[in-house]
């Protein structure tokens, strides 16, 4: 016989176990129920993001930096080391503790909010029949007045260059190599192959980035893309823009590559390959026959503007849907279901999610950059500011970068904040809360900013936007 509840949630990542836990929250009686299994073989709650994705690699960002910092950077404060070296099994280990810490931190909140975790690979039938087919194959099923669907996404394979996790890697295996590789291959230029490259070039690797597109960070300001690639190019990143795989073959401990670009025909030669040309929706096996539930061309779940899907009960939420494939995406998206559920109001406004890229520098932003108001045909005014005149910046040694705010020409309002440097994933947020307070620049440059601080080049940039910035020329 089936358990029933009030919401089953399918798909434990930050999207879905936040919406499993908020659900409880609200009085409802749920489970969330997930396939995935960590290095341990057992069940691990927390999807890519936990497991392979987010945390893991923000701490091996982190480790990274402090040996690039004693190797490179620490002189000019007066430090220095005798042949420093790195443990890249002890770094793992760490990276591993973290993961492990906080899979069953999640463990442990499920339990504190009664949420019923259950192990297993999930499809939707009809009428909100939730099947659960375990790791052992055994087979059970799940009821619920209302279904959650948070399946997530999974690394987009290369037909010529599929993963064999050991020389051609997905993301998960470029967080855990035994040893630094002496050349690194990256096909895509994106959020994952910039944080990834950049960890293992800071532990000595020769990194090659090979990007399709023609120009760098596509998504992102070209203002502040183009301050980035200055950066990583100081700092020996080979980006290589409008090349386009066509090969990737295994000889021996090595990977032959070709690829085309401006001047036609190209090879490169690497001892280990990380693909990272993107992520598609995790919803292949998610629905079966006759649930009414649609996929769109790229197949994702398609939903309205509140996350329903249009099937009495059923909603879907974070990458699976559309929208940028962001874990805090996910995540409010996930409360803001519950509560609807729930009989409560709840929204998610896609236009001020922040995004950010964990490289040195730092890369972040919100809202529209000056190339789509061009686009869109919508009158705007910018203004920008370096970090290299601020003086926290200075004294930090982190010069690089700038922030640039662009505001309607017209009424002031922001439309967009874009940022470049040290600390801006934490600096974004300002911009953010003033974003969704339909804020102006000139409330930005009206607000008393602590110094010396790094968010000054927030306050300046606003003051540049009409032309009244203090510390530069205007």
């Amino acid at each position: 016989m089936s358990q029933h509840f009030d919401v089953v949630v399918i798909g434990a990542g930050p999207a879905g176990y936040v919406a499993a836990i908020r659900a409880a929250q609200l009085g409802l009686k749920t489970a969330c129920v997930d396939a995935y299994v960590g290095k341990d073989g057992k069940p691990a709650l927390g999807g890519t993001c936990l497991n392979v994705g987010c945390i893991p690699s923000k701490a091996l960002l982190d480790s990274s930096k402090q040996f690039h910092n004693l190797t490179h950077n620490f002189a000019v404060h007066g430090i220095s080391a005798s042949n420093p070296t790195i443990d890249v099994g002890a770094m793992i280990g760490r990276k591993d503790k973290i993961v492990k810490q906080f899979t069953g931190g999640i463990t442990m909140l499920f339990k504190s909010n009664k949420v019923t975790p259950v192990a297993g690979f999930a499809t939707l039938k009809p009428g909100r029949v939730v099947s659960v087919k375990a790791a052992d194959g055994s087979v059970s099923e799940l009821t619920a007045t209302n279904v959650i669907i948070a399946a997530g996404s999974v690394p987009i394979e290369l037909p010529f260059a599929k993963f064999d996790n050991k020389n051609i890697v997905d993301n998960a295996g470029a967080l855990d190599f035994a040893s630094t590789p002496k050349r690194l291959g990256v096909i895509g230029a994106g959020v994952i192959g910039l944080e990834l490259g950049s960890v293992w070039k800071r532990l000595g690797a020769e990194v090659t980035i090979i990007e399709a597109l023609p120009d760098f960070l596509a998504a992102a300001d070209q203002d502040i893309a183009k301050a980035a690639a200055r950066e990583f190019k100081k700092q020996g990143l080979d980006i290589r823009l409008g090349a386009k795989l066509s090969k990737a073959e295994v000889k021996g401990d090595e990977v032959h590559l070709a690829y085309t670009d401006a001047k036609g025909e190209q090879s490169l030669v690497v001892d280990k390959l990380l693909v990272a040309v993107g992520r598609r929706a995790g919803t292949q096996g998610l629905l079966a026959e006759g649930t009414g539930v649609q996929l769109d061309e790229r197949g994702r779940v398609v939903v309205d503007d509140h996350c329903w899907t249009g099937v009495e009960g059923v909603w879907a939420i974070g990458d699976c849907v559309r929208g940028p494939m962001l874990a805090h995406k996910g995540s409010e998206e996930g409360i803001a279901v519950a509560e609807l559920i729930a009989g409560k109001a709840g929204h998610v406004n896609l236009d001020t999610v922040p995004w950010v890229i964990y490289t040195e520098p730092e890369v972040a932003w919100v809202g529209k950059t000056e190339e789509q108001c061009k686009a869109e045909g919508i009158p705007y005014k910018t203004g920008s500011f370096p970090f290299a005149a601020v003086g926290r910046a200075v004294a930090m040694n982190e010069t690089a970068g700038m922030v640039k705010v662009i505001a309607h020409a017209e009424t002031d309002r922001l439309l967009g904040v874009h940022m470049v440097g040290a600390c801006v994933s934490e600096m974004v947020h300002e911009a953010v809360v003033a974003m969704e307070f339909k804020g102006s620049a000139e409330d930005l440059a009206r607000i008393c900013h602590a110094h010396p601080t790094l968010s000054e080049a927030v306050h300046e940039a606003a003051l540049a936007v009409d032309k009244r910035a203090i510390h530069k020329a205007n």
